[in-house]
């Protein structure tokens, strides 16, 4: 198989939450591999310095702010994107978030939040990018999916049925679009040591738990995720379609 399969040089890959975690070193990965990165997140500050440090590591980078929760805030911003800079060629749904309670006392505005972050967002920014994949003919969507879109844990049921409809979302927009010549997939982490998971690995009990439950024996490296977004994002995957991609160290295999 050519190594060129997966070389991305000449592709722009737009990944949404990027200034930090998962976002950030799928978004080093993929310039590793030559593409051009649109960085996407709310905060400016945490977004700039992200931006200098890739930009630092001699990759292209752009800068595109916007709330991905917002319909046409997303649809703007994409279309002048597309109209002043470039095509995105790729689009990561990187971003999603968080809230931990028991389900009788889970919060109503949390779960409002998680419904509009983790499973709207791919909508409304999967569907702004799509319409230019379409008339291009191709295009590579991956959605940021977790190993809880197949498995469940206390405290977080939303959270999960939030990851499931996000992997049943990515077979909807394969079904949709990949007659238009777009390959859409998931990619789902297992645990691995990001801000979003951070009261998780500062806990020894937890820790200690999950390398007991994970066959792999240990917490996941943001870096072990870069391989499987670039397989999906490049030519090597052009007959994969609406499949969800577990890189988990064997927690979804395992009882």
């Amino acid at each position: 198989m050519s190594i060129h399969l997966f070389d991305l040089t000449g592709k722009r890959a737009l990944i949404t939450g990027s200034s930090q975690g998962i976002g950030l070193a799928l978004a080093r990965g993929l310039a590793d591999a030559g593409a051009e990165i649109v960085l996407n997140g709310r905060g400016p500050d945490r977004l700039a310095k992200a931006t200098t440090a890739l930009r630092d590591g001699g990759a292209v980078v752009h800068e595109l702010p916007f709330d991905v929760t917002d319909h046409r805030a997303v649809r703007s911003a994409v279309d002048r994107f597309e109209a002043e800079t470039g095509t995105i060629d790729i689009l990561i749904n990187n971003a999603g978030m968080q809230h931990r309670s028991p389900l009788e006392d889970f919060p109503a505005e949390a779960f409002e939040r998680l419904l509009q972050t983790n499973i709207a967002s791919v909508f409304h920014v999967g569907q702004a990018v799509a319409r230019h994949m379409i008339a291009r003919g191709m295009g590579k969507i991956v959605n940021i999916c977790s190993v809880q879109t197949a498995l469940a844990r206390p405290g977080i049921a939303p959270y999960t049925a939030t990851k499931g409809a996000v992997a049943n979302l990515t077979k909807g927009m394969a079904t949709d679009w990949a007659r238009h010549g777009l390959q859409c997939n998931g990619l789902a982490p297992g645990y691995f040591e990001t801000p979003l998971n951070q009261a998780l690995v500062d806990d020894p009990e937890f820790s200690a738990w999950l390398a007991r439950r994970t066959p792999a024996g240990r917490w996941g490296k943001v870096e072990e995720l870069v391989g499987a977004a670039i397989f999906l994002s490049s030519d090597a995957s052009s007959f994969v379609n609406g499949t969800t991609l577990f890189v988990d160290g064997g927690i979804s295999a395992s009882l």
